[in-house]
């Protein structure tokens, strides 16, 4: 019976997001035909909230002391599934686009409104014409004082862990001398998992950890700071993990 009600509450919770989503992504696709993104990043924000409390997501933003929301930053964070960059928008406070993967501008509306938003395309195929493209969009966004999101771990987790880091967006902070914030995403694995279909109504806490200066760095230290950033996004996240372990544990010896 109990399973019965998730099934029935997923479907419900399913519907009603997709509807709301194919009904409003039209409007922001129009307005950013005709008007600078920033002057409807609102309309956007509050797309992206609407979609986290449809999905039965709770969002809850926490800074650290040393966050900056004023300064241009890129963001790198955890990745768990489809709906991270939504749950970012709405904690993010700076004017923020992220690197998306080409492939993704494919998508029927999604592709669409990432287009739109100016999202910079990652190329799936590496060569070097696509990775120079990709290096002046990001310049440029950054020279116009739009933050990024990168996911480095460049795939979502299956197990609700934190996969390994690539360098390449770390070492486009290091050469372009842009700050990092390492964002935490906690309890999106137990909200949607990758893989499967049922939505989990319950609490996403997104960390805003300490902003980290990369001016003077060289590009030998790329190594030592992706690790660094690992390190402090991964630590809210397993410590989750092994509490909802933990209390696995205890409640079967009980």
């Amino acid at each position: 019976m109990k399973r019965a009600w998730f099934i029935l509450r997923s479907v419900f919770l399913w519907i009603v997001s997709v509807l709301h989503f194919f009904l409003v992504v039209p409007v922001l696709v129009f307005l950013g035909i005709f008007l600078d993104a920033r002057k409807h990043d609102w309309l956007q924000r509050s797309l992206c909230r609407r979609i986290a409390f449809l999905s039965g997501a709770r969002v809850e933003v926490r800074r650290a002391p040393g966050f900056d929301p004023q300064r241009t930053s890129i963001f790198f964070s955890n990745h768990v599934n489809f709906f991270d960059p939504f749950m970012l928008y709405c904690a993010i406070p700076q004017f923020v686009r992220g690197w998306e993967l080409e492939s993704h501008f494919k998508i029927p509306a999604y592709g669409s409104l990432m287009k739109r938003f100016g999202n910079i395309p990652v190329p799936d195929v590496r060569r070097p014409s696509d990775l120079k493209r990709m290096w002046r969009k990001t310049q440029q966004a950054i020279d116009s004082g739009t933050s990024l999101v990168i996911f480095p771990e460049a795939k979502r987790t299956r197990d609700g862990h934190v996969n390994e880091f690539q360098d390449g967006g770390f070492r486009v902070a290091q050469q372009l001398g842009v700050p990092i914030v390492p964002v935490s995403l906690v309890g999106s694995f137990q909200h949607f998992r990758t893989g499967h279909w049922m939505l989990r109504p319950g609490k996403v806490t997104v960390y805003l950890h300490d902003t980290i200066e990369t001016k003077g760095l060289r590009k030998e230290d790329v190594p030592a700071l992706r690790d660094r950033v690992r390190k402090i996004i991964s630590a809210p996240v397993e410590a989750q993990l092994e509490g909802k372990e933990m209390k696995a544990i205890l409640m079967s010896a009980g």
